[in-house]
């Protein structure tokens, strides 16, 4: 079985490796139909105490004895209608219970014991299962985009407690909770999905929804809450990648090799690909070395193009700079011997734009500096060997030619 790691953190502190099979098929959000603009459904009927704010329509279907099926509205402000066991609302009924039943997923994971707590767990999109969940005192925190999908399945109730320190964080509005009995919230704690109970759902003072509280056969309670559609947080733009790069030596004798590094960095958290070929055009003076080694950290196919002798290194369009983890940038680099023949100093830019990207182009140019230091002229040292000989001896005279460059010395005159 494929397994992926989700870690949960208890209400307690303690710390859990959570293993998860991989579905072969990721979960669904499903179709409220007419029942989207619903913020608040019951099968029996609405009550209210104190003032509560509703952000969409109310409706009651069937309702159970004569209308109205709501009490406590005067303290209301309601953003939408209330549909009193009308058609309307029998439709919204009907469509909310075919996505009850669309939201029974099979599940990724099934939590063991009587209740699932969530407080202080980290979880993936996917299906999770238990006989109840309980939120208590702490954070239910969703790791994910805004395009993803949680789906709790619990087979009893759902319990909200902890007050104010409760809370969900989530990137996403597609967080569904099917509850096959009843929902219920405790003063002040909060939540953030649609809740689709197959009985009741109660919310006590001050408590608060982002989402909906869909109730098939039983009564919507409110007392002094807030029910406010869920606006998933806005999508930053992508931050455009970046360019540094250096040459290793950086100083080197006339001749002599340097290893060229073009490190390309994406902050996003999606994979930037080249739209276009990086070039970077060598320096006046500065070419590749006779045997390039040219490479690429870089994903995606084409290899690197530098050629012996000429002035430019190219990475093909098509390759990509993994995505960022975190707060760390994600990374990869290209690399190319090179030489300089001759003395100087050598400035080397990727202008602005050099790098274009799926997130962008760099907004900064890359420099390096390559440095070839004159080494001077050619000195001679002698010796005589040995130094000190009887009258008529023989004495050996060694003059050594000393040349300090890359290039050979030719003598111009005689010696």
């Amino acid at each position: 079985m494929n397994c992926r790691y989700v870690g949960v953190v208890t209400g307690i502190g303690l710390a859990v490796i959570l293993c998860s099979p991989v579905r072969a098929f990721a979960q669904v959000s499903p179709s409220l139909g007419t029942a989207g603009s619903y913020s608040v459904l019951a099968g029996s009927q609405v009550t209210n105490t104190g003032a509560t704010t509703i952000s969409g329509d109310v409706g009651i279907s069937p309702g159970v004895g004569p209308v109205p099926h709501f009490t406590g509205f005067g303290t209301v402000t309601l953003g939408g209608a209330v549909h009193d066991a009308d058609v309307a609302a029998a439709n919204a009924q009907g469509d909310k219970n075919t996505a009850y039943g669309a939201l029974d997923q099979g599940c990724m994971v099934t939590f063991p014991g009587a209740f699932k707590e969530l407080a202080g767990a980290t979880l993936v999109p996917g299906v999770y299962c238990a006989t109840s969940f309980h939120l208590t005192s702490g954070t239910l925190t969703l790791s994910g985009t805004a395009s993803d999908v949680w789906i709790f399945k619990s087979s009893s109730d759902l319990i909200i407690t902890g007050g104010a320190a409760t809370s969900v964080v989530s990137p996403s509005c597609d967080v569904w909770w099917r509850v096959v009995s009843s929902a219920t919230f405790d003063a002040n704690s909060s939540l953030i999905g649609n809740i689709l109970a197959d009985t009741s759902v109660t919310l006590a003072a001050g408590a608060s929804l982002s989402g909906r509280a869909l109730a098939r056969t039983a009564e919507v309670t409110l007392s002094s809450n807030t029910i406010s559609t869920c606006v998933a947080p806005a999508i930053p733009p992508a931050l455009p990648p970046s360019l540094a790069k250096g040459f290793s030596p950086a100083s080197i004798a006339p001749g002599g090799i340097s290893t060229l590094t073009v490190t390309l960095s994406n902050p996003n958290t999606s994979v930037a690909t080249l739209t276009a070929a990086l070039t970077d055009t060598l320096p006046a003076g500065v070419v590749v070395a006779p045997t390039p080694n040219a490479s690429t950290t870089c994903t995606g196919a084409g290899a690197v193009v530098a050629v012996a002798g000429s002035s430019t290194v190219t990475l093909p369009v098509g390759r990509s700079i993994p995505a960022g983890v975190g707060f760390t940038a994600g990374e990869c680099t290209m690399t190319v011997d090179v030489t300089a023949p001759a003395s100087g100093t050598y400035v080397n830019t990727l202008a602005v734009n050099a790098l274009q990207t799926s997130n962008g182009n760099n907004a900064a140019a890359a420099v390096a500096t390559l440095t070839a230091p004159a080494l001077g002229p050619p000195t001679l040292a002698k010796s005589f060997s040995p130094i000190s000989i009887p009258a008529f001896g023989t004495s050996t005279l060694t003059i050594t030619l000393i040349n300090p460059n890359a290039t050979i010395a030719t003598l111009t005159a005689a010696l």
